[in-house]
Formats: structure tokens, sequence, C-alpha cells
């Protein structure tokens, strides 16, 4: 399972010209389901994402998480972060999880992400063409995979 991480002033997501989630300060983040992912991925991950401690604390320093902020979570569902580029011009998106299985993971790690304290977690719509919006906060992104 992989993450990439932003941290955003705000961001939000429109399906047919339809905004359907919005968060402020906190994290968007582009979820990619691997083939073999498990629920062990998807617990190790969403307590990384939580707990990363990557926003500024009254001296300057990333270290703070997403709980200490009390920020919002905004999860994307993004199976080309599954992309293999090695051969050719044209990715390999082979390593993806299928959609039924992909979906089901997605939802327990944004389910985990609540348990976890996270005080808003929205999504996006699974397997629908997105529009995504964010103001980066810093810039900071961070990609996280679970095998690693």
């Amino acid at each position: 399972m992989k993450a990439l991480i932003q941290r955003v002033s705000e961001a939000c997501v429109s399906v047919d010209g339809r905004e359907i989630a919005r968060v402020g300060r906190g994290l968007l983040l582009l979820l990619g389901v691997l083939k073999g992912d498990t629920i062990a991925d998807v617990e190790a991950l969403a307590k990384k994402c939580a707990e990363l401690r990557i926003f500024e604390d009254q001296s300057g320093k990333m270290n703070l998480s997403l709980l200490d902020v009390d920020g919002e979570m905004l999860v994307v569902s993004q199976f080309t972060l599954a992309a293999d580029c090695k051969k050719g011009r044209r990715p390999s998106f082979d390593d993806a999880a299928r959609p039924e299985e992909a979906c089901d993971l997605y939802k327990k790690f944004c389910e985990m992400a609540e348990q976890l304290g996270v005080k808003k977690v929205e999504t996006g719509r699974f397997a629908a063409h997105m529009f995504v919006s964010l103001v980066n906060d810093g810039p900071v992104t961070i990609m996280l995979d679970s095998r690693i």
C-alpha cells in the first residue's frame, strides 16, 4: 500500500462539477492499494499517517502530528501509485489490487484513521474521475509504502 501525503492548508475534491469533499488544515492523502495488501498494511499505514510528525511546532520544527494539531484528512483513491514505468513509455498497472479488493481496503483505511482519532476524514469517490484541488503547505510532500 502506498500513500502520497501532502500537508495542506485546504483541499477539496469534485466529481461531475460538484464538490463532494473538503478539508481545512491537515493532509491530502492519495492512497494506492497494491496486490497482496492486507488489513495489517492498512493499520500500519493509517497509524503512520496520523502520527507522522510533519507539522511545525512553536519553534518552527516539524515536530507535531496530524493528531497533535487536530488536523483533517482527505483520502483519495489513487491506483496510479501502483504504476511500473521500468519498461517502455506506457505505465503498467499490473501491481494494482483488483477494484473490489482495493475499495474494501480503502474504506478500511478511512475507518482506521477515524478510529485513531483524526478529527475529520473525508473521501473522494472510488473509481470516479475526480478533480482534486489543494493548497500545499510548505510545500511538504512525502511518499510512504507499507512494505518498506
